[in-house]
């Protein structure tokens, strides 16, 4: 059984016993924390798929928090113009929050 899900503006496959790496959910949640996503827009079972027109009724994936905030790995921004003297260097780190999936509810 899985389901397509939407986290904050993103799709995501879940199936049970799977962990996510999902935007960073804020301050709000703790380490162990439940979390339920209901935005779901596809949900198969063994034997059969149900489509959402958005959303599938009644359908949720259960989460619980296993680390609030993780950072993904840098990325250099770079711009250079030649024989202008212009060079900028700039590095980013995303944030994220990783969920273990513990049950979708179809």
């Amino acid at each position: 059984m899985y389901a397509i899900v939407e986290i904050q503006g993103q799709q995501f496959k879940a199936e049970p016993e799977k962990f996510l790496y999902v935007h960073y959910l804020g301050e709000a949640v703790k380490e162990g924390d439940k979390v339920e996503f209901d935005r779901v827009l596809l949900a198969q079972s063994e034997d059969s798929v149900k489509v959402g027109a958005p959303t599938v009724d009644g359908a949720k994936v259960v989460c619980e928090v296993l680390t609030p905030l993780v950072k993904g790995e840098k990325v250099i921004v770079f711009k250079k113009k030649r024989r202008k003297g212009y060079r900028r260097k700039n590095g980013h780190r995303q944030c994220f929050t990783k969920v273990l999936i513990k049950e979708v509810v179809a």
